[in-house]
């Protein structure tokens, strides 16, 4: 069955010893909370049962991941919301460390924050974070939902921190247009959930796991990877000299451009649309992730466009 020899694969290329498949990101990172929560219980009791997320993350659109997410933007409309999260700042271990009470039964966190401005973890904080949770036997899950499946350069984001989540969350790049999502598990975390403890109607279907599987077999490779960082370090260097960019962030093929402040990011969005450019925004920053076998000629293509809405930006 595909959705077998896709999980074989996945814990094979990744190093992890189980994988539960759902149909996106939020579902995915719904099931890493749960598996957090129920391992909170079992461990050190009912009172164990809060989630550290960070100051401007991003988790998901369902009444729990949003709760999940650290921005007071998406805490609005549909009250009540679901308990139990706090919110840290990011790249501050102090704060971090105050938070890890008894109560606190996971961290969860975006490696680089994608919606709101491609915002990179310091490797030092991401670090402490994994020794400080080994330390006190809280659980880390690393939500990979945006980063992962080789978005930066790595199969997985960790990889360049030198970190290893007991949970990791997947699902864009994953599918590669079809709807799936994915929970790795490591020895810890591995037989938390049990039979009827989760489930998903279409989870692991054989439609979308045999593109899935296909994913894989292009992207998990050493030639692709260095490609996606040859094309990585092509575009930044380009980016950086676009006129009004101040600064260019992020990581692999997922970028952030800060501009000039009188240049409004959504304008330029709207004027790349209308010259066949897509390109979105994250909060006041341009945001562009191409494809990950985008070819120079469509970079350049793309870069061209992009030169000539940011220079008519103020006329």
């Amino acid at each position: 069955m595909p959705d077998s020899l896709l999980a074989e694969r996945l814990c094979k290329v990744t190093g992890y010893s189980k994988v539960f498949f759902g149909n996106s990101g939020a579902e995915a990172n719904e099931g890493a909370i749960k598996i957090a929560r129920k391992y909170g219980k079992e461990v050190k009791g009912d009172h164990c049962n809060r989630i550290i997320t960070l100051e401007n993350s991003f988790h998901g659109r369902t009444i729990t991941t949003l709760s999940a997410t650290g921005q007071d933007i998406f805490h609005q409309h549909f009250f009540p919301f679901t308990e139990g999260f706090l919110y840290v700042p990011a790249n501050y271990s102090y704060a971090l460390h105050e938070a890890m009470d008894d109560t606190v039964c996971a961290v969860m966190l975006e490696l680089v924050q994608g919606e709101s401005g491609v915002n990179v973890l310091e490797k030092e904080y991401v670090k402490e974070a994994e020794r400080v949770c080994r330390e006190k036997g809280i659980l880390l899950i690393v939500d990979e939902v945006q980063t992962g499946v080789g978005r930066t350069g790595t199969f997985l984001c960790c990889e360049h921190y030198e970190v290893c989540p007991n949970v990791i969350t997947l699902a864009k790049g994953l599918g590669a247009g079809l709807p799936i999502g994915a929970i790795l598990m490591d020895k810890l975390t591995e037989n938390i959930l049990q039979t009827g403890d989760h489930g998903s109607t279409f989870g692991g279907n054989p439609v979308v796991c045999a593109g899935a599987l296909e994913v894989l077999n292009q992207i998990a490779n050493a030639d692709f990877l260095a490609a996606v960082n040859s094309k990585s370090d092509y575009m930044r260097e380009k980016l950086s000299a676009l006129p009004h960019v101040t600064n260019v962030s992020g990581m692999g093929l997922m970028f952030g451009m800060t501009l000039e402040k009188d240049i409004k990011a959504g304008k330029i969005t709207e004027k790349c649309v209308e010259n066949g450019l897509l390109i979105l925004t994250a909060k006041e920053k341009l945001r562009i992730m191409p494809p990950l076998n985008i070819s120079k000629e469509e970079i350049d293509t793309g870069f061209n466009i992009l030169r000539k809405c940011l220079s008519g930006a103020l006329s």
